[in-house]
């Protein structure tokens, strides 16, 4: 018997993983830029950098995620094509909130029994959203890992690797009272709060259209995570002053808005003002849900926060190429956020 077959035997197909490598490699070579120097199956991706020597102080922005137990959702529909999205669109949304443009993405992919045309699905996920927004995805690993992993689950890690002028970097130092707060809509849970989700729907057909959603709860579920980087750059080109930018994450708008306001400031979020997605208010309805919960566990609708000068509220909505709304105001004097009722 050969060590291969021993390894078998502990659970582990070598054939299986290079299987899903060849099913991925068309996808991952189309997001290629020419700054790619490598190909799939490299030990160590090669992207050349030398194009930010025309910048006066390029900065590198990095960030790490994973799309929680949304991966637990996918597996209950056995639906793979859309949670590599989810990670690429996380992932340069949070590097996009200090401003920057990315320019390669890494990912982790892990499961207990590699299953080649599962893997395969996720990445080219993966590979779709990196090309939709010009990013290489240049690297990555599959790994599998019994007795680690559940049957029949995986887990996505992600890792993208951004660029920005220094002089342009968001921080929200400019931040001051009396600047709007707009609001770009999510798409739906994007990947947070999906343990709640799962325990409160456990028991409705996720496959079947559900009254209140106007589709099934397993779609309203997997809506993929919205990637706002050419919201942005709209904002950009058209002049607006962005002086901050939260990605509405895990913790929702009350512990993440706050992560960019200067000391002496905080934020009035003002109820009423955005449409909150039905999937968040079948959440609430059926797991009796208080709503100081959902404002920390959900994004209730709302992906992105831009901070603006009021006075160019006009102009940057009529930059974004969708729908937005104005819902709030920096305030002086307090801290955090303050939930509160209709228009000011």
């Amino acid at each position: 018997m050969n060590h291969q077959s021993y390894y078998s035997r502990a659970g582990v197909n070598i054939d299986a993983g290079q299987q899903a490598v060849e099913m991925m490699k068309a996808a991952v070579r189309a997001t290629y830029t020419p700054q790619v120097l490598s190909n799939v199956g490299s030990f160590g991706g090669l992207f050349d950098i030398s194009g930010l020597k025309a910048m006066a102080a390029p900065v590198l922005v990095a960030s790490t995620d994973g799309v929680g137990t949304k991966t637990r959702v996918a597996a209950r529909l056995n639906r793979w094509d859309t949670i590599g999205q989810d990670l690429v669109n996380h992932c340069i949304n949070d590097i996009l909130a200090q401003g920057a443009a990315p320019l390669f993405f890494l990912d982790y992919v892990a499961s207990s029994c590699l299953d080649p045309a599962q893997i395969a699905a996720v990445v080219s996920g993966m590979a779709a959203a990196c090309q939709q927004a010009g990013c290489a995805l240049i690297g990555g690993e599959t790994a599998e890992m019994p007795g680690v992993y559940e049957p029949g689950e995986i887990d996505v890690v992600g890792t993208v690797v951004g660029v920005v002028e220094r002089a342009q970097l968001i921080d929200g130092a400019r931040i001051q009272p009396g600047d709007a707060l707009l609001a770009l809509p999510a798409t739906g849970l994007h990947t947070n709060g999906y343990s709640l989700a799962r325990a409160v729907l456990a028991d409705l057909d996720w496959t079947e259209p559900h009254p209140d959603l106007g589709l099934s709860p397993g779609e309203a579920m997997l809506a993929v995570h919205r990637c706002y980087l050419n919201d942005v750059r709209a904002l950009w080109d058209a002049g607006i002053d962005l002086r901050g930018l939260a990605h509405i994450t895990g913790g929702g708008i009350i512990d993440n808005l706050p992560r960019i306001l200067p000391p002496g400031t905080g934020a009035v979020i003002r109820r009423g003002t955005w449409p909150v997605l039905p999937i968040f208010a079948l959440i609430q309805r059926l797991g009796v849900v208080d709503e100081a919960e959902m404002f920390r566990v959900f994004n209730m609708g709302i992906g992105m926060l831009a901070v603006i000068p009021a006075a160019q509220i006009e102009a940057a909505q009529a930059a974004l190429p969708g729908t937005s709304y104005i819902v709030g105001e920096i305030v002086a004097g307090t801290s955090g956020v303050t939930l509160a009722e209709g228009d000011a």
